[in-house]
């Protein structure tokens, strides 16, 4: 597609230097905008040869200048996306602006030479830049009044004195970008622009860090509006006569267009919000011209074309005098935006402020949706190309901010398709964006892409939104839906009707919904069905066609039909299921939800409300079909069963349905007594649990299912058990079916255990009899089943938590002393017996059931039973010993981090995985809720880096959680970690020295590394802690044996440790340093050596740390304590000291 003269746009890459867009303003001359000669006075621009550049007037601005506004050409735009442009030299100053050339030759961006300057930051200190209640700027920081009325207030002075109405204007700006500065009269008389810009930067405070727009809080946010608005508002209550009359306009864009161009961020960052207003202002003042430019133009052809004996004279002689006019007025302003375009946005839309860039992109975008006969053009286009590359996400984000509504519109999209050609490989590589709001726009801007240049996108760019509805994060994968809907899920008006075998017409969305299951089939994410369906479930109805999941699943297929497959029919009903969930709920699935709890709206619950009592009137008459016709499939059982736990259960007796409700109870009965898989008897177990809620209308005959379901079970399992010591008891070995019958037995009981109290039934002394036996050694290989015995494990586990939740729920309190005896009895010999199993047992099954035991027992009998008001219930609190947590420490040290982890992620591993990752937090979890002491942390601490992968999460959560409680113990724990991991190296090293070469010795200060990182940026509020952490770190250090006492010359064998220390000097704030200083050269026996060999090298790199700004470098001869104490004797050595071996002992 050509464009005037000649050229095709080339804009499908960005500028070559515009990753490097922080770094490119320090490389721009001073100048870089047609102000360039702007910073020098008049006499200079004669002098070489060049008249100077005058103030804008309406004659100077409009020399030649079309009615239309110029293309920016791109002349230099071909040699810049093929050969290397050469490189020309700039005269300064540049061409005055007395005419605007028809073609101008737009360079593009550049790489420039590095200048010397550096960009200045300067602001307001005290946040008022002018006390001067007559001045613009204070009061729209203060006015209550409508911005409407001070702009008239000052139209008013305008009237009556433009000058001075100027200046106030001018000095709005100044004042605005943070600079105390007062443009006089006088100032105003005889300096160009460039010199009174060039005085104001003077008059800057550049100590200060902020400007208004920059700064935080409200009342700067309303600033900031009342600003823009302001700038609007003047321009609007200006249109009709004082915007042209070549004084006011002419010296604020000259004026605004210099500040754009300052090396002051505060100045430029406020004249281009400003300039950008003003433009997006006259694109407004343009459109009404242009109304009334066409309205005039129809009365004058209306009057023209009358006979000459009605036609009026004058009135067509005022309505030519009008059209001139209004023409005359249009040209100004395309003359006034195309001048501004081209000296500030066409310079700051690649400033080296994110701000600066991100207002260009958003006002650009206004201005073609408003007036897109003159901006929506290729050559304009090219620039929201050009920064869809940028670096920053917010300037992304409001480039595609600006596209979107034009791909919406159906006016304009249609300008859009070189643009879309150019561009669309980048607009899809962003919906993978970092920035999730910007990804969630990109994918939008897909689907219009999709909707009006639907032949523009590959196959490939399509795939890549698809696997988005996957997405972690819930806003991308819904707009990825929505673009699934729009490309696959649309249904087709002019399919024929389609019949089951029994002539049932199949429902409309059968066909989506096949596509959907193939849909996700082909993904090959068969653990996401949850996701998926949540990023469907609002826009598309299909997710809850109940009535057409079922048909699919239970009629059979007519003449001109598929039947689905095992695979398709498993999917189809984990979809199912997955949507039952959500809707009966109203909650994503885990990992994509917000981070803070939400809560649902009255509409949201209503919603909820109705689709719960829409899906249970649904399922109560088929879900008995479906676990029928499935009854043989474990995985699909699985999630069927699932699907009462979203019931609502009143429905069974409002709706009449007692004989669907005993057909589900026989379907499940069935289910616990011929299903021997772990999944389904839990899933079944649960649901049994939900359905035998206290208090619901169906309890009654629920409970009775449930009672037999046990009895059938706890029989089983008896004459199993029965039998099988039977045998052994006649010195035989059990057969197959023995050992099946109680291996499934003991599974069923353990299952039920954990949803329903079994501990009537007495099983709890049969279960522990075959665990004592195995304590005890005497059954040999002849005992039950090591997985027969895990089931043991469990079900007493389940059967003491039972016994405490009915100690704590009874209502007859009498039998509580005894029962709470026999309970903590219980409770004891059982851990007394884990104990024993986690410390000798060879199984590692039996072993990790034990450890899970313990652990999850320890939280459940903690202290917090100390604070019920029965105390027989708080007798029953259990601490663990100091035998027990080494134990329990030992186990995890073993099997969680000495396993060495295989490459590959196959489901064996990361089944073994998950399983490690819950040993590991279910350790944690002890330190976490106090019931170890922090101390016990370090061993997990010393990991973080070394496992990070596959624990890295955990131990950061358990880190934070342990600072939250004690931060002066989480610092001595890290520094014991660290300790230890020191102590492992040198036990590899053959004379007890550790290399500081060595990688292990590295990665070690990494880790240091990382402890400081996470004491966070606030040093006074963990000083106590990280100046304990140093003390400690010294003490450990510096200590020698008795053997070394005897060379005082010799370094001690830990010094290299202070070489650790010295990651976390920074974390000291000054006053410390000198502290931790003095403290070292105390504790150094021997003083500070004279020899500086190899091996006292950590020393001198650690005080220097500790010296780093200060202008001594000699130790300190008398030091205070880290701590503040009432009174300091002269005895403070002996009380640090004293002090010191309290540290010493933590660190061991």
């Amino acid at each position: 597609m050509h464009r005037r003269g000649g050229k095709r746009i080339r804009m499908n890459d960005p500028p070559v230097e515009y990753e490097e867009t922080e770094q490119l303003y320090q490389n721009e001359p001073l100048n870089e905008s047609w102000s360039s000669g702007g910073h020098d006075d008049g006499a200079h621009a004669e002098e070489s040869g060049e008249p100077s550049r005058g103030r804008m007037t309406r004659l100077r601005a409009r020399g030649g200048v079309p009615l239309k506004a110029p293309i920016i050409e791109d002349d230099d735009d071909d040699d810049f996306f093929g050969k290397e442009q050469q490189q020309k030299k700039r005269k300064a100053p540049r061409k005055p602006r007395e005419t605007v050339p028809k073609e101008h030759h737009e360079r593009p961006p550049r790489v420039y030479r590095e200048r010397e300057e550096r960009e200045e930051r300067v602001v307001v200190t005290d946040r008022e830049s002018t006390t001067d209640e007559s001045s613009l700027y204070y009061i729209l920081r203060h006015s209550k009044s409508p911005i409407a009325t001070i702009v008239d207030d000052w139209i008013e002075r305008y009237k009556a004195d433009k000058d001075s109405a100027l200046i106030a204007l001018m000095n709005f700006f100044v004042h605005a970008s943070g600079c105390k500065g007062k443009i006089t009269p006088e100032m105003q008389q005889g300096m160009e622009h460039s010199g009174i810009i060039r005085k104001m930067t003077e008059e800057f405070d550049e100590d200060s860090h902020e400007y208004p727009l920059m700064m935080s809080g409200q009342q700067w946010k309303k600033f900031k509006m009342n600003f823009c608005d302001f700038v609007q508002t003047l321009v609007k209550q200006c249109q009709y006569s004082i915007i042209y009359d070549q004084f006011l306009m002419d010296n604020v864009i000259s004026l605004l267009t210099g500040l754009s161009d300052s090396q002051v961020r505060a100045f430029r960052h406020t004249a281009t919000l400003a300039a950008m207003k003003l433009m997006t202002a006259l694109v407004d003042v343009a459109l009404l011209v242009s109304v009334q430019f066409d309205m005039a133009a129809r009365q004058y052809e209306t009057e023209r074309t009358k006979p000459r004996d009605k036609r009026a004279a004058d009135r067509l002689e005022s309505l030519m005098a009008r059209r001139s006019e209004l023409e005359e007025n249009m040209d100004e302003i395309k003359n006034m935006l195309t001048y501004m375009f081209k000296s500030v946005f066409v310079h700051r839309y690649r400033d080296t402020l994110p701000d600066i860039r991100a207002i260009c992109m958003s006002e650009i975008g206004i201005w073609m949706m408003k007036f897109s006969s003159n901006f929506l053009d290729d050559s304009y286009l090219k620039y929201i190309g050009w920064t869809l590359h940028d670096k920053v996400g917010d300037v992304r984000l409001k480039c595609l901010q600006a596209l979107l509504p034009l791909y919406e519109n159906e006016e304009l999209k249609g300008k859009l398709e070189l643009f879309t050609s150019k561009f669309k490989d980048r607009i899809v590589a962003m919906t993978l964006d970092k920035e999730y709001e910007a990804a969630v726009h990109a994918v939008k801007l897909v689907i219009n892409i999709l909707k009006s240049h639907q032949d523009i996108l590959a196959d490939k760019d399509s795939e890549i939104v698809y696997e988005l509805v996957y997405s972690s994060h819930r806003g991308v994968a819904q707009a990825a839906a929505e673009f699934l809907n729009e490309r696959l899920f649309r249904m087709d008006p002019n399919a024929p009707a389609v019949y089951t075998k029994r002539g049932k017409q199949r429902l409309p969305n059968t066909p989506l919904m096949r596509d959907l299951v193939q849909f996700f089939i082909e993904s090959e994410l068969h653990e996401h069905g949850a996701y998926l369906v949540d990023s469907i479930i609002d826009s598309n109805p299909m997710i809850k066609d109940w009535e057409c999941y079922t048909d699919l699943l239970l009629e059979e297929p007519g003449q001109f039909e598929e039947m689905l497959d095992n695979k398709q029919e498993s999917t189809l009903i984990e979809i199912m299921v997955s949507a039952v969930r959500q809707s009966a709920t109203g909650e994503p699935p885990v990992g994509r939800g917000s981070s803070r709890k939400m809560t649902l709206s009255a509409k949201e619950i209503k919603q909820v409300q109705d689709d719960k009592q829409r899906l249970t009137e649904h399922f109560i008459q088929t879900l008995p079909l479906l676990l029928h016709k499935y009854s043989a499939d474990a995985e699909k059982l699985t999630n069927l069963l699932a699907i009462p736990q979203y019931f609502d259960i009143e429905l069974f007796t409002t709706t009449r349905q007692e004989a669907n409700l005993q057909a589900l109870l026989n379907k499940m009965t069935h289910v616990m007594s011929t299903h021997v898989d772990r999944e389904v008897l839990e899933t079944c177990a649960k649901t049994l649990e939900f359905l035998c809620t206290d208090g619901s209308a169906i309890y009654a005959r629920c409970d009775l299912v449930r009672s037999n379901v046990i009895d059938e079970c706890v029989n089983r399992y008896k004459e199993a058990i029965d039998d099988y010591r039977n045998v052994i008891a006649g010195d035989e070995i059990p057969n197959e079916d023995e050992v099946y019958n109680v291996n499934i037995s003991l599974k069923k009981v353990s299952t039920l255990f954990s949803s329903h109290n079994l501990n009537p039934w007495n099983l709890f002394d049969s279960l522990y009899q075959d665990i004592e036996e195995r304590l005890a050694g005497k059954s040999g290989d002849t005992g039950i089943p090591k997985e027969a015995l895990v089931y043991c494990i469990e079900a007493c586990f389940f059967s003491i938590n039972w016994g405490l939740y009915h100690l704590e729920t009874a209502m007859d309190r009498s039998q509580v002393p005894q029962e709470a005896h026999e309970l903590s009895r219980n409770l004891h010999k059982y851990l007394n017996a884990c104990n024993h199993l986690v410390q000798y047992d060879r199984e590692s099954a039996i072993q990790e059931a034990a450890f899970m035991s313990i652990c999850d027992l320890l939280v459940v009998f903690s202290d917090q039973l100390r604070g019920h008001a029965d105390e027989n219930i708080q007798s029953l609190v259990y601490a663990p010993n100091e035998e027990q947590q080494q134990l329990l420490n030992e186990f995890v040290q073993t099997t969680v981090f000495a396993t060495e982890q295989e490459e590959g992620l196959d489901e064996t591993r990361i089944e073994e995985l998950h399983k490690r990752r819950s040993f590991l937090a279910a350790y944690c979890k002890l330190i976490v809720y106090n019931i170890l002491p922090i101390k016990a942390a370090a061993d997990i601490f010393k990991h973080y880096l070394r496992h990070y992968d596959e624990y890295g999460d955990i131990i950061k959560a358990t880190l934070g959680k342990t600072r939250e409680i004690n931060k002066v113990n989480c610092s001595m724990t890290m520094c014991l970690s660290l300790v230890k991991m020191f102590k492992e190296l040198q036990e590899l090293s053959p004379d007890g020295r550790v290399s500081r070469t060595s990688q292990e010795f590295q990665d070690l200060k990494e880790l240091a590394k990382r402890f400081a990182l996470s004491f966070g940026l606030d040093a006074v509020k963990n000083r106590e802690a990280i100046t304990v952490f140093h003390r400690a770190g010294i003490h450990f250090a510096v200590t020698s044996t008795n053997e070394e006492l005897d060379d005082p010359s010799a370094a001690p064998p830990c010094i290299a440790f202070l070489e650790v220390l010295t990651e976390l000097t920074n974390k000291l704030i000054k006053q410390d340093k000198k502290l931790i200083l003095a403290f070292l050269d105390r504790r150094l026996k021997a003083g500070i050596p004279s020899s500086r060999s190899e091996d006292w090298q950590p020393l001198v790199t650690y005080r220097n740390s500790l010296l780093h700004g200060e202008t001594d470098q000699l130790p300190a001869v008398t030091a205070k304590r880290a701590y503040t104490r009432k009174k300091k004797d002269t005895d403070h050595d002996d009380e640090d000291e004293h002090d010191d071996e309290d540290d010493n002992d933590y660190i061991g």
